[in-house]
């Protein structure tokens, strides 16, 4: 194993070990929980300027976690990519999150983030540049988890089986690509 996929290893294992150490939080339940990680999602999302489209990624849920995901459609060209990262980093600190990774890496740069209250999130940029955003709840209450009411600002098949690669072109977010 390579030295980025053992630090990778340990985040990913922190990261679960943290989130579901049994303990239920006070009278939070999973769908509480989730309706933060949508607002805690949605309020990210609107600091980018100028606005990037969107997808909701599947939200998954265990004995008491749940996940939130949003796929960017936009494409953010490599060129682009440093300035996208910057404004997300900044916003979360501003916001008071505590930064607990940055990867670095020119091709797929990630940024991990505790909020105050316990929820991880972060930005990953994955293979062609495409953009995610995850939120994971502490662990909360056991409850059942609707889908988010958000509402995603790309269209997206209904019959499409897995998210396409970006494919929003944006004069200012994609410039330099192609």
């Amino acid at each position: 194993m390579t030295r980025k996929s053992l630090i990778f290893l340990a985040l990913l294992v922190g990261s679960f070990l943290s989130g579901c150490s049994g303990k239920q939080e006070g009278k939070v339940d999973m769908q509480e929980a989730a309706d933060r990680a949508d607002a805690i999602l949605d309020s990210v999302l609107a600091e980018i300027e100028p606005n990037v489209r969107w997808v909701h990624g599947p939200t998954t849920s265990d004995s008491c976690t749940v996940t939130r995901r949003r796929t960017v459609m936009t494409v953010v060209s490599a060129q682009r990519r440093g300035s996208f990262l910057g404004v997300v980093d900044r916003f979360w600190r501003k916001s008071g999150y505590r930064m607990t990774a940055v990867n670095n890496n020119v091709d797929v740069p990630a940024i991990y983030a505790r909020t105050e209250d316990g929820f991880e999130v972060r930005l990953t940029v994955a293979d062609k540049g495409q953009v995610h955003f995850t939120v994971d709840t502490p662990c909360v209450r056991f409850s059942e988890v609707a889908d988010s009411t958000s509402r995603a600002t790309a269209p997206l098949d209904p019959q499409a089986q897995y998210i396409p690669r970006p494919n929003i072109h944006s004069d200012f977010w994609s410039a330099g690509d192609g």
